[in-house]
């Protein structure tokens, strides 16, 4: 592995692409509260569209992070739970909401400064 500390190795790319991408946030950050049924998580999530919810759920059951159980109920009913492996993403992302929040001016500040640039670009 590079010793550049901020070089993340190909299988770590994709790890963290499928599991810190919008969709997977917003998904753990339901299931983290409780185990919810799909169509709970549609409503939960409001922007999101079946196919993406269906695909997110399965690379986050791949993962390791998302367990689907079948309920046995009429009708067969499917329910979404975070597991033990995905608890352990809540401190990390925790830590990285609370930078986002603490640097959101700094960020503003410099993306006011970049376009302003850019606008002065013949």
């Amino acid at each position: 592995m590079d010793t550049d500390e901020f070089h993340i190795a190909a299988p770590h790319r994709e790890l963290l692409d499928q599991i810190l991408d919008k969709w997977s946030l917003s998904i753990l950050n339901e299931l983290c509260e409780r185990p919810c049924r799909f169509n709970e998580l549609r409503r939960a999530i409001p922007r999101i569209t079946q196919k993406s919810l269906t695909a997110t759920l399965r690379r986050l059951e791949r993962n390791g992070v998302v367990e689907r159980e079948v309920v046995s109920t009429r009708p067969v009913a499917v329910s979404y739970r975070i597991t033990p492996l995905g608890k352990t993403l809540r401190p990390p992302v925790d830590v990285l909401l609370a930078w986002a929040a603490e640097n959101m001016p700094a960020v503003a500040r410099a993306r006011e400064d970049f376009d302003a640039r850019e606008e002065a670009v013949p």
